[in-house]
């Protein structure tokens, strides 16, 4: 659906050039949930108003459908930008207007008639759960309503594409994950292909298909959600993984000094994160497994499990764990020999 291509935005500041993004190139199919995610500064915000042209590329094209819409005149980008819809940071609501009225407002500014754009607020609101709050205003609703309101206003128009900017970041974790939750649904229901910048971790595993990681303007790791995070490639993406707690941390080499033996890394994932692997493995090949740390969860729908685990046994024995980890599913990483 979406294709960055060759992307350079460059600044002038100070009387130096400062380079935002270089030579990203990036792919986001539709219907699918597209996260990026880096540190403040990394150059998110950037690449996100690239996919409505709010940020204009200095160098690339980037196309949708096929189409370079940097090549668009006024009118053709007026037209492709009522099939976006944007969900911010800070909800950006009309206080003094009722719920209703925001979510109407820009219907009204496409020159929708009074009742089709009262009809279409109300199809969307019921849809986010606000049906009951149309005539109350932002401030009297909480945090959590408010970027409904802002979920609900982005959906009016019926966009294909749903960019959210740090949409849960002001949130509280448990307001978070309802509306990730919601976004979840809103994906499935709709087949709206949604795009979300975040620096959280936790906002990816719940909601996203594939992920791209961003550093110091560029795209240093890109994949599907499940393959990045338990076979991260990047520094960047292991520091990440490391802060939220996913990858258990590196608590496990302490205590391995003084455990003898081989040491793995086995990632589960699916249907294999729930089987008695381990006492398989003990009583089919006489093996004795340590496990020195653990990590199990899910990676939106999906089960997934890490362990470190120290391994003794005959010499045999040991040569033929390799074939009965790969026969099982289970990916592994020889940590020491």
């Amino acid at each position: 659906m979406i294709d960055l291509e060759n992307i350079r935005k460059t600044y002038a500041s100070a009387g130096r050039t400062v380079n935002a993004l270089a030579d990203v190139n990036l792919n986001i199919r539709e219907g699918e949930v597209f996260g990026i995610i880096g540190r403040s500064g990394a150059g998110k915000s950037t690449l996100i108003r690239m996919l409505n042209l709010l940020e204009r590329p200095t160098e690339g094209s980037v196309r949708v459908d096929g189409r370079d819409i940097t090549a668009y005149s006024d009118a053709q980008l007026r037209e492709y930008r009522r099939s976006v819809g944007m969900v911010f940071q800070h909800f950006n609501l009309l206080r003094a207007r009722t719920v209703m009225d925001n979510v109407c407002f820009p219907l009204r500014l496409s020159g929708m008639a009074r009742a089709a754009r009262m009809a279409r607020a109300r199809e969307v609101l019921n849809l986010v759960g606000l049906a009951d709050h149309a005539h109350k205003y932002p401030g009297q609703l909480s945090g959590g309503q408010q970027q409904r309101v802002g979920i609900a206003r982005a959906l009016a128009s019926k966009p294909r594409l749903l960019l959210c900017d740090e949409a849960t970041s002001a949130l509280d974790p448990e307001t978070t994950q309802s509306i990730l939750r919601l976004l979840g649904d809103i994906n499935q229901r709709l087949g709206l292909t949604i795009v979300l910048i975040t620096h959280s971790m936790d906002v990816i595993r719940a909601v996203c298909d594939r992920v791209a990681v961003i550093e110091a303007g560029r795209i240093v790791e890109a994949g599907q959600v499940l393959e990045v995070f338990l076979h991260p490639r990047h520094d960047a993406t292991r520091s990440l993984l490391s802060e939220s707690g996913m990858d258990g941390g590196e608590g496990w080499r302490a205590m391995a000094e003084g455990v003898p033996g081989r040491l793995l890394r086995l990632s589960f994932r699916g249907d294999t994160t729930a089987k008695p692997l381990l006492s398989h493995l003990s009583r089919e090949l006489n093996l004795d497994l340590s496990i020195l740390q653990g990590t199990v969860g899910r990676i939106k729908d999906t089960p997934y499990g890490q362990l470190i685990v120290a391994v003794q046994g005959a010499q045999d024995s040991l040569g033929a764990l390799g074939g009965t980890l790969d026969q099982a599913g289970v990916h592994y990483e020889v940590l020491r020999t």
